[in-house]
């Protein structure tokens, strides 16, 4: 299919790990020239294109075109980005998260969307990889989908050779403890109160916390909780008064650790920075609709078939599920591809998706 590498090359090649604009253009002028979709974008650079607007429950296909930094080796000696097509995949940064997808579900909704009798949605949103920024504008501005297909990675998740469906993820929050004791010479330690024994007192509290567990159609979700950073103290001879423990969370859908158990330390102030949202399908129906389109494309094609899976990372999906989206995550990227200097993605599962997409949305 060589539009969909071509296309894909294109989008790939546009530098887009500090100003998504140029990448949003591309979007935007392609669709306009080659659907009839009521096309929008908005302040931020999101990029929406609805067919049958208001008609029925909407179905959107959802992405996101802006990448993390390149590596050095992903770029030439004028900073653009090095594009190469070989083996049967396309190399360059954002190639797998997410830009291939994009492409593949830009072509499955122009060839799909005349067949919709509902309203049928592509969506690329912007800072999808600073925590959802451009998601979470939408939504403040009113963007409302009924339905999504989010097409972030589920390649081999369950085996080699097939997408799998991903019916919920975990979400990330990341947390900070402040702790405060009082300073003194480090001769006379009894005079003060250290801030860094307070903070791994509170880390021992950490280590104990019990992660909650969830189900999701049948599928088992589990969180996490690790400290992963701990800093204070500004000389040898000086007791601390300052010291802070980061720690990375991995929450599941409907639970969270009860770090506000670490307060209980005298000094010791809990400060979220960041909370991720975890996704959940809420629509078995849905669902198995979009996984059985999956089983007919993988089985047509002589892959191996597919599961329904859970993932370990946040997506954009979560701001959505939490703001009322039934929500599924189908995508090509295969795991331990994204944000590398050698990142890339298979050809042949770009089709799969695209078939996958298109399939799902002449169904709608």
């Amino acid at each position: 299919m060589n539009e969909l590498t071509d296309l894909t090359t294109d989008l790939v090649s546009i530098p887009s790990h500090e100003d998504e604009t140029a990448a949003g253009d591309f979007i935007e002028a392609w669709l306009r020239a080659e659907t009839d979709a009521e096309v929008t974008r908005d302040g931020v650079g999101n990029v929406v294109a609805r067919v049958n607007p208001g008609v029925g429950e909407s179905l959107a296909l959802v992405g996101h075109h802006d990448v993390v930094p390149p590596a050095e080796r992903q770029l030439t000696d004028d900073g653009e980005y090095i594009v190469e097509t070989r083996d049967g995949r396309i190399y360059g940064r954002g190639a797998a998260d997410m830009k291939g997808a994009d492409v593949a579900a830009m072509l499955a909704f122009r060839d799909a969307a005349e067949s919709a009798t509902n309203e049928v949605v592509f969506a690329s949103f912007v800072d999808e990889e600073l925590g959802g920024n451009g998601v979470r504008s939408a939504l403040d501005d009113g963007l409302s989908l009924d339905y999504a297909v989010v097409a972030e990675g589920s390649t081999n998740y369950s085996g080699p050779n097939r997408t799998d469906l991903v019916v919920a993820h975990r979400g990330r929050r990341a947390s900070v403890l402040e702790v405060t004791g009082t300073a003194c010479h480090a001769s006379e330690p009894e005079k003060g109160e250290n801030a860094i024994y307070r903070a791994c007192d509170a880390v021992d509290i950490v280590r104990e916390l019990d992660v909650p567990d969830s189900e999701v159609l049948g599928n088992a979700v589990s969180g996490s909780i690790a400290v992963t950073e701990i800093d204070g103290g500004s000389a040898w001879n000086v007791i601390p008064d300052e010291c802070s423990v980061i720690i990375d969370e991995r929450t599941v859908p409907g639970g969270y650790a009860d770090l506000a158990q670490t307060e209980s330390i005298e000094g010791v102030e809990w400060v979220v920075e960041q909370d991720l949202p975890p996704m959940a399908c809420d629509d078995a129906e849905f669902a198995e609709r979009v996984f059985d389109a999956a089983k007919r494309v993988h089985d047509a094609r002589g892959d191996d078939a597919p599961e329904q899976v859970t993932k370990p990372h946040a997506t954009d999906a979560g701001w959505l599920a939490q703001e009322g989206t039934t929500c599924v995550v189908y995508g090509p990227s295969e795991p331990g591809e994204a944000h590398t200097k050698n990142e890339s993605v298979s050809l042949d599962v770009l089709e799969r998706c695209y078939e996958t997409y298109r399939a799902t949305l002449e169904e709608w």
